[in-house]
């Protein structure tokens, strides 16, 4: 699969790899469910893990895409990192929510972006516990899919009438001093807010508020690999997707909210933080 020169990749062209890599990468992942715990070792600190079935994924993903594509760059969030020619560069997460998938809990996804030029333009995020796919292009919207439900439904969000009436998704980091400050601005929101939820995967949590099952999301210091296939999902599901006031996605605070409550929400994040 490859573009004629001077010709830009087409974003269809783009997610289709994009999802047949990650429906294979999912049935690795799943497959080595069983032994998770074998082999774990850790990165920033002791409670941020990574699994040799997070390797074993990236390894596959990586390989596949080139195998198309091979002019393309690649950023992988457990090492994998080339440089290009093509102005593709696939940003990609083998497992987001590898504790979930330690612990047996049914949401960790494979997440898979392809940037053009610097910019996301495809993305899919398929929860490997559950086979919910979620897609989206640029312009083309935001569609999830499930083996129960296979044709495709796209994602409108939400659309909550107030902040009292907002659910709230977020996640933590996994150093203790910003869990301490994390843990302080939730004691002060959850007063303000419906409720709080956290399912441990930027990914999906970010395609939860596309598809409606939470209201709005925030999370301090996301990787690229976190959050670049699900805040397309989001912004093509029409959530607000941003920053604190005049501050991009995830730089330090990724935020996506529905239309309806994001300047409030974001007006209150500002404060807490």
């Amino acid at each position: 699969m490859t573009s004629s020169p001077g010709t830009p990749p087409d974003p269809a062209a783009l997610l289709a790899l994009a999802v047949a890599t990650a429906r294979e990468a999912a049935r690795l992942v799943a497959d080595g469910r069983a032994s998770a715990g074998d082999r774990v070792d850790v990165k920033s600190s002791s409670v941020d893990v990574v699994t040799a079935v997070d390797t074993a994924s990236e390894r596959l993903i990586v390989g596949r895409l080139l195998a198309a594509r091979p002019d393309d760059a690649v950023l992988g969030e457990e090492g994998a990192a080339r440089d290009g020619g093509s102005g593709v560069r696939w940003i990609v997460d083998p497992i987001d929510g590898t504790v979930n998938f330690l612990y047996g809990l049914p949401a960790y996804a494979v997440s898979i972006a392809a940037e053009v030029d610097g910019v996301v333009r495809a993305g899919a995020v398929l929860n490997a516990a559950t086979g919910e796919l979620f897609t989206a292009t640029t312009g083309g919207g935001a569609w999830s899919s499930s083996p129960a439900r296979p044709e495709p439904v796209r994602l409108t969000g939400s659309r909550p009438s107030s902040l009292e009436q907002t659910l709230v998704g977020t996640g933590f980091g996994y150093q203790a001093e910003q869990r301490r400050a994390q843990g302080a601005v939730v004691a002060a929101l959850l007063p303000q807010v419906r409720d709080i939820r956290r399912v441990g995967s930027a990914a999906l949590d970010l395609c939860a508020a596309a598809a409606g099952r939470i209201d709005a999301y925030y999370e301090l210091h996301l990787n690229h690999w976190d959050y670049a296939a699900g805040a397309l999902v989001a912004a093509e599901a029409g959530l607000v997707v941003t920053g604190l006031p005049g501050r991009p996605f995830a730089e330090p605070l990724g935020i996506a909210a529905a239309p309806t409550v994001a300047d409030a929400f974001v007006e209150l994040l500002d404060r807490l933080h």
